[in-house]
């Protein structure tokens, strides 16, 4: 259930309403940036920015578009992804270590370990392959969809289809 009443005190700035909605989401948010970002402290900082979002762009939350988590999910995603793609993270991250190419001999963990983060990994699990991978590349590891569709060897208008109608497969099965 959908704590509607903290939001809607969020949105008249009621400060213990924010902290109860931090307290409620910060450990799932910081679980998905941290899988975008691979760096702890870097993922704290993006995660405080996000919150900071939140309480300032409260007003633009509208629950008849969707769920707060998913609104709250978002803002975590593209904000991490802005973070990585920025020309500062990228300056610092010149100099890898092993740590920094391990995601790219890994198999499908990273999706079990990233769906893990927010709960919906038994969810995930059940969609078709092609879904699974488009949903690991797309919101897992960050990637854009012309990343995804080079990674995949498929046009991006089917990358777009297909993450759409994977996302409505799985909007589907957390309804049910």
């Amino acid at each position: 259930m959908q704590p509607d009443f903290l939001i809607e005190r969020l949105q008249n700035k009621d400060e213990k309403a924010f902290a109860k909605l931090y307290d409620l989401y910060s450990e799932n948010i910081l679980g998905v940036i941290m899988t975008i970002v691979k760096d702890q402290n870097i993922a704290e900082e993006v995660m405080q920015d996000v919150f900071v979002k939140v309480w300032n762009k409260a007003q633009t939350y509208n629950k008849s578009k969707g769920r707060f988590f998913t609104w709250l999910l978002n803002i975590a995603r593209n904000s991490a992804i802005d973070r990585v793609r920025s020309k500062a993270f990228k300056n610092t991250s010149k100099n890898h270590d092993i740590e920094t190419f391990a995601f790219f001999l890994q198999d499908d963990t990273d999706l079990d370990k990233a769906s893990e983060s927010i709960g919906i990994k038994k969810f995930v699990k059940k969609l078709k392959p092609m879904c699974i991978k488009l949903i690991q590349l797309l919101y897992f590891q960050g990637f854009s969809q012309k990343e995804t569709s080079e990674s995949l060897d498929i046009p991006l208008g089917t990358v777009k289809s297909r993450n759409r109608a994977c996302l409505n497969t799985l909007r589907t099965s957390l309804e049910d």
